[in-house]
C-alpha cells in the first residue's frame, strides 16, 4: 500500500505537467478554429498547470530530473508554440512571410531561453531571471489578443503587435535581469507599503482584469530594458566624473 502511494505521490507533478501540454494542445486547436479568446484564456489555464506542478513536486519532496525535463518540454509546447500559432492565426496569416517569422522566431528563441535556463539555473540567482521567461511573453502575447478582440481594435494595427512580439523574443535570449519573485526580503518599513500596493493592485485586477493584466504584465517587461538603460547610464557618469 505504502508503495503503490509513493508511486502515485512521485507521478503527480507530471500530471499537472501533462495537463499543461493538453491544454496547450485544446489551445493550439481553438486558435485554428478562430475561436481566439478560447485560445487565450486556454493557454493561462495551461499556465496555472505548469505553475502546480513545481510546487507539486517541491511539496511531495518528488522532485526529479525526469520531471524538469519534462517541465521544459511542456513550456515549449504551451509557451512556445501555442501562443505563437494563436498570434499567426490571430493577426499573422495577413502579413505573409512576416508573420510566419514573427512566430518561427519567437518558437526558436523560446527554446533557446528554456535550454540556457536548465544549463544556468544551478549557478544562478534564485531572484532573477536572466532573460524574459517564457511564460511571460507567452502571458504578454495571450493578454494583448485579448485586449485587441474586447476593444474590436482593427487588423491594420497587428503590425505592432507583431513587431512587439518580435521584440520579446528578443529579451527571452538577451542577458537582461528580470525579477522571479521566488524569495523577496523585505525591510519592515516597506512591508506595509507593499501591502497597500498589492491591495490596491488587487482591486484593479477585480475591476478590469483584462486591462489591469495587460498592463501589470506590459510593465514588467519594460522594467527589464529600462533598468538596465539606467544602470548603464549610471556607469557611464560614474566613468566621467573619475
Amino acid at each position: 500500500m505504502n508503495g503503490r502511494s509513493f508511486h502515485f505521490i512521485y507521478i503527480l507533478p507530471n500530471l499537472f505537467t501533462a495537463a499543461s501540454i493538453f491544454t496547450a494542445v485544446i489551445a493550439i486547436v481553438s486558435a485554428i478554429q478562430g475561436h481566439f479568446e478560447k485560445s487565450a484564456w486556454l493557454i493561462f489555464l495551461s499556465l496555472l498547470f505548469d505553475g502546480l506542478d513545481g510546487r507539486v513536486a517541491r511539496l511531495t519532496h518528488t522532485t526529479s530530473r525526469f520531471g524538469i525535463e519534462f517541465d521544459s518540454l511542456a513550456d515549449i509546447v504551451a509557451f512556445g508554440v501555442a501562443p505563437a500559432l494563436l498570434l499567426y492565426c490571430f493577426i499573422g496569416q495577413e502579413y505573409g512571410r512576416f508573420g510566419i517569422l514573427v512566430m518561427a522566431l519567437y518558437i526558436i528563441f523560446g527554446a533557446v531561453r528554456l535550454a540556457r535556463f536548465n544549463v544556468m539555473s544551478p549557478n544562478t540567482d534564485p531572484t532573477v531571471f536572466i532573460g524574459l521567461p517564457i511564460p511571460t511573453a507567452a502571458v504578454f502575447v495571450s493578454i494583448w489578443i485579448l485586449m485587441f478582440e474586447r476593444y474590436a481594435m482593427p487588423h491594420s494595427y497587428g503590425w505592432i503587435l507583431l513587431v512587439s512580439t518580435l521584440l520579446i523574443s528578443f529579451l527571452m535570449v538577451s542577458n537582461i535581469r528580470y525579477p522571479s519573485f521566488k524569495r523577496i526580503n523585505l525591510k519592515k518599513p516597506m512591508i506595509m507599503k507593499t501591502l497597500v500596493l498589492l491591495i490596491v493592485m488587487a482591486s484593479l485586477m477585480y475591476l478590469f482584469p483584462v486591462e489591469g493584466f495587460a498592463l501589470m504584465i506590459t510593465l514588467y517587461i519594460l522594467w527589464g530594458p529600462l533598468r538596465t538603460l539606467r544602470t548603464i547610464m549610471v556607469k557611464n557618469r560614474a566613468k566621467k566624473g573619475q
